[in-house]
């Protein structure tokens, strides 16, 4: 099945299809991991992006549920290179076109990836739309030039409610603003005791819970929307201590005073030493 991927410049990628059989627009984005695809995928981070894997194959070990870093992930599409046929690995419980129709997420292989990766590191991150027909490129490209795909995303992928991930240790209060479940299982491991609370949660309601530190989390979007949450820092940094990861660390940054700005194109990937 032809599938193509049209960008917000005009360009048309023609490949394969997989996954959902469906359309779908997104800042087109491009991940440098030689593995964890399924975590990629899954992280709430990257809330309505296409992402593109460098990595020429990937779905060579398929899914499993002890992987998933959120369980209704909103990215917007997937393309690669090549989808590996036959999966095979001890601890698979499906295969990644399956996963990805079943969460209905459009994928599409068989393009010139490298040549796309180059376009986005030369001019930045371009808006795209996966669809089945090339017919109406060009006023797609006008729309998606118009477009602020990624407005209010963290109010999408926050939890809506508190709750808890119970240890015997330090309390700490996590501040969601699109959390990998793999920070709660490193925190759980270390036997914290955790309360996860929505991105808008006040000042008052955080220090209400006696912590003895806050956790902001990873999150998608621009930092610059989350003033209330910037607020909510200053005044709970005089009281605990607070660690800050990707989103979290951002607003961190504009509650004391530092400025924040979109990367040309981004750093995304497993490999980036800090």
């Amino acid at each position: 099945m032809k599938r193509y991927l049209i960008l917000e410049d005009g360009s048309i990628y023609e490949g394969e299809g997989f996954g959902a059989d469906c359309e779908s627009s997104g800042e087109v984005v491009f991940t440098t991991g030689m593995t964890g695809y399924q975590e990629a995928i899954t992280d709430q981070s990257y809330a309505d992006q296409i992402l593109v894997f460098t990595n020429p194959l990937i779905g060579n070990y398929g899914i499993t549920l002890a992987d998933y870093e959120s369980l209704e992930p909103q990215i917007k599409g997937v393309i690669c290179h090549q989808v590996a046929r036959h999966p095979d690995n001890w601890r698979m419980q499906t295969t990644l076109p399956k996963f990805l129709k079943q969460l209905n997420i459009p994928g599409l292989q068989g393009i010139d990836t490298r040549e796309l990766v180059k376009k986005l590191r030369i001019h930045g991150t371009l808006k795209g739309r996966i669809t089945d027909s090339k017919e109406n490129a060009v006023s797609i490209a006008q729309e998606l030039k118009q477009r602020n795909i990624t407005q209010g995303v963290i109010s999408r992928v926050s939890t809506k409610n508190s709750y808890p991930v119970p240890g015997s240790k330090r309390n700490i209060v996590v501040v969601d603003f699109g959390i990998k479940h793999s920070i709660l299982r490193e925190l759980a491991e270390r036997d914290c005791n955790c309360i996860v609370l929505p991105y808008t949660a006040t000042a008052e309601e955080i220090l209400n819970l006696n912590p003895d530190g806050v956790l902001l989390s990873n999150g998608p979007g621009n930092p610059e929307e989350m003033l209330m949450a910037a607020k909510m820092v200053q005044e709970v940094e005089k009281h605990v201590p607070l660690f800050g990861i990707c989103m979290g660390h951002q607003v961190f940054a504009l509650a004391n005073g530092a400025s924040t700005y979109k990367m040309k194109f981004g750093h995304r990937g497993f490999n980036h030493p800090v």
